[in-house]
């Protein structure tokens, strides 16, 4: 089949990556996703293939381990993965901004510790940054780290923590008001924190536990769970980088890697979504003919081609602009937020070409109209992207009246 958003100017080494990820999923997860997702079962067989291509350790240095590739190779491979079933893209998403975040801002014995652990799959990761009474304010904080020593310890509950049963490794942000002044911005007394656990539910270590999986409309197979600590004590060398009061600026900065890889997925459901559509279009019949080759349906087909088209320059784009060193807060709020759009409106027509049959379990396009509606809020809603854009566009295009 003629595929759309190809990208252009790719290393014989990416091209060879992307082959291999598109024949795993063309061959292990889409003749399985439906069916594990109405179970809502965690995809242990697909998410060991991927270990051992080596998909865990894609973005980490090789001196850790790892292959080393950009974030432009990552992102690609998950506009794959997404294709065949959104859920595995997010098993990953949440292990790579943790293994960014150490790549970029981890003291030398953390990155020696936990990234070849990571590259081998053999530690997953997690972030938690979102509470129960916050959304997106982060500044909102109340989840607090108190200094007893060596240690600190911890307490507060996290929410929408992907990854959060399955997980060896979880990046916690909390308050840690502790060597900052009475009147300090709340994201300057803010710290990250590398807290290890056990796999599973439950009390996973002393003082830390994970109540269970919530139950969602879509996003099925990938545990997302609260996380509440009482008492969770923490040694001093689990700070990442060292030093307390960075981790907001931590997490943005992984952030934003989490941005281009959802605008990523949101590439990945739209060309599934689109290449459903198109199929169907052949094969259905109306007024003795394809309804293909009904006017409406061709426009409908072209509208969704092209925005797939669009979205895919755009995260490559946020992609590139992340390799080159550059700040890309502005290209990975754009990305995110046209993608993720998109993918949503793709995803409807193709469910609308599909007609009543849309609404069985029995066609996949059910499963997608499920899970595109969580890229509208995942890494931030569309009106905090508009936000980012808007103050940015501000700072470029500043009136000199």
């Amino acid at each position: 089949m003629a595929r759309l958003a190809q990208t252009h100017g790719l290393t014989d080494v990416q091209q060879e990556i992307l082959s291999t990820v598109r024949d795993f999923v063309d061959k292990e997860i889409i003749p399985v996703a439906t069916e594990l997702e109405h179970r809502d079962e965690y995809p242990q067989q697909i998410v060991d293939g991927l270990k051992e291509l080596g998909v865990f350790g894609l973005m980490i240095p090789e001196e850790y381990g790892g292959l080393g590739e950009s974030l432009l190779t990552y992102a690609l491979c998950v506009e794959e993965i997404a294709r065949g079933w959104m859920s595995v893209s997010g098993i990953i998403n949440t292990h790579f901004i943790v293994a960014y975040m150490l790549k970029q801002h981890g003291t030398q014995e953390q990155k020696e510790y936990f990234l070849p652990r990571m590259a081998a799959g053999e530690t997953r990761g997690a972030f938690s940054m979102s509470e129960p009474g916050l959304g997106s304010d982060v500044s909102a904080i109340t989840s607090k780290a108190v200094q007893d020593g060596d240690e600190y310890v911890l307490n507060g509950q996290k929410m929408w923590l992907t990854n959060g049963g399955t997980s060896t490794l979880v990046a916690v942000l909390v308050r840690s008001d502790e060597g900052h002044p009475e009147g300090t911005a709340p994201h300057k007394s803010m710290t990250t924190f590398l807290v290890e656990k056990e796999p599973g539910f439950g009390e996973v270590r002393p003082g830390l536990t994970i109540p269970g999986k919530i139950e969602k409309m879509g996003y099925k197979g990938v545990d997302t769970t609260e996380l509440i600590m009482d008492g969770l004590r923490i040694p001093a060398n689990r700070v990442l980088g060292g030093v307390t009061g960075r981790g907001f600026y931590q997490m943005m900065d992984g952030v934003e890697v989490g941005r281009v890889n959802v605008a990523a997925r949101g590439c990945g459901v739209a060309q599934r979504a689109f290449e459903l559509g198109v199929q169907y279009a052949q094969q259905r019949h109306t007024f003795g003919k394809p309804i293909a080759q009904h006017q409406a349906i061709q426009f409908k087909l072209a509208e969704m081609a092209t925005k797939v088209e669009a979205a895919h320059a755009m995260m490559v784009n946020a992609a590139r602009k992340k390799d080159s060193g550059e700040r890309n807060d502005l290209e990975a709020g754009m990305a995110k937020y046209l993608a993720s759009e998109y993918c949503k409106e793709v995803v409807e027509d193709a469910f609308r070409i599909h007609g009543g049959y849309g609404f069985s379990k029995e066609y996949e396009i059910e499963r997608l109209y499920r899970e595109a509606p969580m890229l509208l809020i995942g890494e931030g809603t569309a009106e905090i992207q508009k936000m980012i854009i808007g103050r940015r566009l501000l700072e470029e295009y500043r009136f000199q009246g």
